[in-house]
């Protein structure tokens, strides 16, 4: 998770690429109840902490959630659309909006500000139509990723991704699945320089988000 002034409209290939090697460390498994999302707490400014408490792990609404990666400020930004948009969906429907909808309108909004919004973003939740976990992951170019096992963000995902795929196992229940990201989590920050500080963790199933300690 980063500060930064670079101008989206004059990125290259490899300014491309450190940007999505931002510092910090983003994942989410499906589990057998629905999802488990976890990131940590720190964000940088270069090469110096800028906070040890930046909040990186947003719920979107009752039945999704949303970690992110990349600037500040733009993910802030699109956070507060998706909540926006959620809440008028819902109204509009009598319904809490799907986790698929949800993705679609992050990917329509990264795509269409192409390169502008440098943020990187995953969104899990619970589908009630579908009675499963759902994951999902967008780039700051709008490509939008679903997954039915595990996806992780971020400098630190290389380390997290090695674990998952060791560890991560089919129809696994909730209390494993937090522990294994709490495992990933605590491997990401030992051994990258962009991750630190607190756990943030929560997970998502028939009964709604749920913020774990």
């Amino acid at each position: 998770m980063m500060e930064n002034n670079i101008n989206p409209n004059q990125m290259d290939q490899a300014q491309i690429e450190q940007m999505i090697k931002s510092g910090t460390t983003t994942v989410g498994i499906v589990v057998k109840d629905g999802v488990v999302m976890a990131t940590e707490s720190q964000a940088t400014a270069g090469y110096s902490v800028a906070s040890k408490q930046a909040q990186k792990l947003f719920e979107i609404n009752k039945f999704a959630a949303a970690t992110i990666a990349g600037g500040v400020a733009d993910c802030q930004y699109v956070i507060s659309q998706l909540r926006a948009l959620s809440r008028l969906r819902e109204v509009e429907r009598e319904r809490v909006p799907e986790p698929k909808y949800m993705a679609s309108i992050c990917r329509n909004i990264l795509f269409s500000g192409r390169s502008f919004f440098q943020s990187m973003i995953l969104i899990g939740g619970y589908s009630m139509t579908e009675n499963s976990g759902k994951l999902y992951g967008i780039d700051l170019l709008g490509t939008l990723y679903e997954e039915d096992n595990y996806i992780s963000f971020g400098s630190g995902s290389s380390f997290v991704l090695g674990l998952l795929e060791a560890d991560w196992k089919p129809k696994m229940t909730t209390p494993k699945g937090v522990n294994l990201l709490k495992t990933a989590i605590t491997t990401a920050k030992e051994r990258d320089a962009g991750s630190g500080f607190e756990i943030q963790l929560c997970t998502i199933d028939k009964t709604g988000f749920k913020h774990v300690s």
